[in-house]
């Protein structure tokens, strides 16, 4: 899987919530930085070309689905940044969060209890 920019990433995602959509529908959903409408149908074509996206031809008018699930996308995606950026430590993933503060001792005690659990 080769990595996405940040615009071919939002396409994604507005592409898992609408499971299929031609250009315009996928350009409706674009809320801020709308790209052309030429500039989105060589992005959507680029994803194509990355294999994230497949299209059913109707005439010379494109109908685009995704490929690769949001789920699988988000397992590489964090086992990347985790092994990029965490030494592929999951505990100095929870550090992380930890000393910026952006996860509490209810949620560390939720994630104990979860790993115990499943056991």
């Amino acid at each position: 899987m080769q990595k996405l920019t940040n615009k071919e990433e939002e396409i994604m995602h507005i592409l898992w919530v609408l499971e299929k959509a031609f250009v315009k529908d996928v350009l409706a959903e674009i809320k801020e930085d709308k790209p052309h409408y030429n500039t989105l149908s060589t992005i959507i074509r680029n994803l194509e070309e990355k294999g994230y996206v497949g299209y059913h031809a109707y005439g010379k008018t494109h109908q685009y689905f995704p490929i690769i699930t949001k789920e699988a996308y988000k397992e590489r995606f964090m086992n990347t940044a985790i092994d990029n950026y965490f030494n592929s430590s999951y505990k100095n993933v929870v550090s992380f969060f930890a000393k910026e503060e952006k996860i509490s001792v209810e949620d560390l005690k939720e994630i104990i209890a979860l790993i115990e659990n499943k056991e």
